[in-house]
């Protein structure tokens, strides 16, 4: 086996943990709903899960690990994909709110910064933005 072989499976391992953390916010509540699905499909083409794995990790997503990625972008943005999920129906719940810290945890935050991340995120889903946090997402490129 090549070394870009085991990057590649390294990554897609990484990956498929990513899309269980994904899917098992999706069915927090039991059933997954049209949007959310919809939403999971774009994240398995997105994250190069098959059919195969994508079904397996529906039927079991508590059976695939955190597998973090190494630079900070990469898990900032595993974050955005978690929140995206957990706001397709607009809220974010109790429960919720303590799988996105465990997982935001898991991919290497310290409690205190995965907590002001949170706290930020949920503001900005929400909609509960200042005028200067407005105005510089506006500018921002």
């Amino acid at each position: 086996m090549s070394f870009t072989d085991l990057f590649e499976s390294g990554e897609h391992s990484r990956n498929l943990g990513h899309f269980a953390s994904i899917a098992n916010i999706a069915s927090v509540h039991g059933v997954i709903n049209a949007e959310e699905e919809k939403m999971l499909k774009r994240f398995a083409q997105k994250l190069d899960i098959d059919e195969t794995e994508y079904e397996a990790v529906l039927k079991n997503p508590g059976k695939y690990p955190i597998n973090p990625p190494n630079d900070a972008e990469r898990r900032l943005e595993r974050i955005h994909d978690l929140f995206e999920m957990i706001f397709a129906d607009n809220e974010i719940d109790d429960h919720e709110r303590f799988l996105i810290e465990k997982y935001a945890i898991g991919l290497g935050y310290d409690v205190a910064t995965a907590q002001h991340l949170i706290k930020r995120s949920i503001e900005i889903y929400s909609g509960g933005l200042d005028l200067e946090d407005y105005r510089y997402l506006l500018n921002k490129k």
